[in-house]
């Protein structure tokens, strides 16, 4: 990627910053080009920021080697179509939520699981056992994926037009979630109608009532304005939203020796750089949200043990798929 100066190195970064937008189209005839693709729209939101400063870093320090083109907010491709842009080779690079991995292996449903963690610390304690570190190598085999790291989001709470306390509360109601088996059964058990969309879609069947609520982080509540759309916010903490940061086989094979070394000590940098500015950007939204106007509802600790009792049969529902060591891992991580 030609980059002459300091000048013009700071300039681009700070037009990519500002417009979550990374086109390397200055690159090099020598440089490999590697797109990234992401849903995440915004310029706040914690995995925009880090997704152009990881592209920015690889274009700085491979200068010459690779050249990363980031695609934010489903510009490139959709939620359902980006697993299989990879599958192609017409992306090099995606962050999809975990949940969305579904269809190649059980395992990365502990994540899933309702209220296994208690908070983000515990979610990144688990990721840095050998246990998860496995994980990132289930795909390889079989689809030729490698996960090269976990991005935290944050923790996930229910929106909707009335407070959902207890789960008794959700009744009747069509909730939106990820194409996540645990988290059909999750909605199903608190007696409401799971509905699986795109998230681009969301803000606008909240808004026209195809969908009356939907669970998502501090971040991702706040950037896409859902509680311009809901009337309440209930802090369940109840599952946690985590990031597959992805690529192929085909394309690390395709990097010689040394460019790959070099690559995988930038992604890793990443992954460290996300997981330590998720918790700040998630407080940071948490009161963005209050103060444009957003309802947020704590629970009692008697609401919370009503949650957990109804969600507890999940666990045992899905141990077979993802397995008795992996949960037990997870929970006393």
């Amino acid at each position: 990627m030609k980059k002459n100066s300091s000048c013009m190195v700071a300039l681009a970064l700070t037009s990519a910053l500002s417009s979550g937008l990374i086109h390397a189209s200055e690159c090099d005839p020598g440089e490999k080009v590697v797109k990234f693709s992401h849903v995440t729209g915004g310029t706040t939101h914690p995995k925009v920021i880090l997704v152009n400063e990881f592209a920015a870093n690889v274009n700085r320090e491979m200068n010459g080697k690779l050249c990363v083109e980031v695609y934010p907010n489903s510009t490139l491709f959709g939620d359902s179509k980006e697993l299989e842009a990879l599958l192609l080779g017409d992306v090099q690079l995606l962050a999809p939520s975990l949940a969305k991995f579904g269809a190649y292996t059980d395992k990365y449903a502990v994540f899933d699981l309702p209220f296994l963690f208690k908070d983000l610390d515990q979610i990144i304690r688990f990721t840095k056992t050998s246990e998860a570190k496995e994980l990132l190598n289930v795909m390889e085999d079989s689809v030729g994926f490698v996960g090269l790291g976990y991005w935290m989001s944050g923790m996930k709470y229910f929106t909707a037009n009335k407070p959902l306390m207890v789960p008794s509360d959700a009744e009747g109601l069509k909730i939106r979630v990820q194409s996540s088996t645990i988290a059909k059964e999750m909605i199903r058990a608190m007696g409401a109608s799971p509905q699986v969309m795109a998230f681009s879609e969301v803000y606008g069947a909240l808004q026209t009532g195809v969908v009356d609520g939907q669970e998502n982080t501090w971040s991702n509540i706040y950037t896409k304005k859902f509680y311009e759309v809901q009337d309440s916010i209930t802090e369940t903490n109840h599952q946690v939203l985590a990031y597959l940061f992805v690529t192929s086989s085909e394309f690390l094979n395709s990097l010689s020796e040394e460019d790959r070394a070099q690559f995988l000590g930038l992604v890793d940098r990443a992954t460290e750089s996300a997981n330590k500015l998720v918790k700040e950007k998630d407080a940071v939204n948490r009161e963005n949200i209050l103060r444009a106007g957003g309802k947020i509802n704590t629970l009692t600790t008697e609401q919370r043990a009503e949650w957990v009792q109804t969600m507890s049969p999940i666990w045992e529902q899905f141990e077979p798929s993802i397995g008795k060591r992996l949960i037990e891992t997870a929970a006393g991580a």
